[in-house]
């Protein structure tokens, strides 16, 4: 699948759950559906692409913390392969791709994505679910007065009952509905959002997004991130909460790349029928 194809074979989960059974199937699937950027140019398309709907349309991430958690979760695969879209976030997914033989591309994580993707829907409803306060509103000031000071913005925090965000969403029809509650809730609320929708909309997984935007968790200075390590960065700023995301959900990804890359042979079986 090309980087700027439509749903095709990839997009919603269709085959039955058994199909999933191991992590490694899992893995190869989302390997194969990402969608790698390699140009600034491409990237601007896609940008152009993604706000200019005509359905509703589930934008989703993937870093080494995702994948892990598809491991342990087959709900959790199954919500973000459904994603219409799913970008490489990350140097973690670097190496996976490097791994198996295959470009991998820009490292389009939605820290950097989004804020440009909301300035593109300024003057459309948009609609910003997760977080709580005081973050929620701090984000949603950000987005109202800098990112998209045209636009209508309807808000709610992230611990509704799953069809509450539905409700709210119905009588706004937001043009751009941003979502930073985590995974895996984000990714099952943006599946129930995209089912009842009846009107184009780019539903955004933003993990913390929200929280980013309103001064919470401050981004990693420039030459840290160019580095690929500003999960050193916020490692730093929380260890407690993400030890076991890194410390050991780090070196867990990198053995599992591994053994993905050995027993597709360099990903010669994995991606014989791509072209990329």
């Amino acid at each position: 699948m090309s980087w700027i194809e439509g749903r095709g074979s990839c997009g919603r989960v269709s085959e039955p759950l058994e199909a999933f059974r191991g992590w490694q199937e899992r893995w190869a699937l989302l390997a194969k559906k990402i969608e790698r950027v390699q140009t600034t140019t491409q990237e601007l398309q896609l940008q152009a692409r993604l706000s200019d709907l005509d359905t509703s349309f589930i934008l989703a991430f993937a870093n080494a913390h995702a994948l892990n958690f598809t491991v342990r979760s087959v709900p959790f695969f199954t919500a973000l392969y459904s994603a219409d879209m799913v970008l490489r976030d990350g140097s973690g997914m670097g190496t996976l791709f490097k791994l198996l033989g295959q470009p991998p591309g820009l490292n389009l994580n939605g820290t950097d994505l989004i804020p440009t993707l909301v300035r593109r829907f300024n003057g459309r409803p948009i609609a910003i679910f997760g977080t709580r306060d005081p973050y929620l509103a701090h984000g949603v000031q950000v987005i109202t007065r800098e990112l998209a000071p045209q636009s209508a913005c309807v808000s709610a925090h992230g611990f509704l009952d799953i069809p509450a965000y539905s409700a709210l969403a119905a009588p706004h029809q937001p043009a751009l509905i941003l979502l930073g509650m985590g995974m895996p809730r984000q990714e099952e609320v943006a599946v129930a959002l995209r089912s009842t929708l009846t009107h184009p909309c780019l539903i955004v997984c933003g993990g913390a997004i929200i929280d980013f935007l309103a001064g919470k968790t401050p981004r990693a200075p420039w030459w840290i991130r160019k580095m690929g390590m500003e999960w050193a960065f916020r490692l730093a700023l929380e260890p407690r909460r993400l030890f076991r995301r890194y410390v050991i959900g780090n070196p867990l990804f990198l053995g599992r790349a591994l053994r993905l890359a050995y027993s597709t042979r360099g990903g010669v079986r994995l991606f014989k029928n791509r072209s990329d």
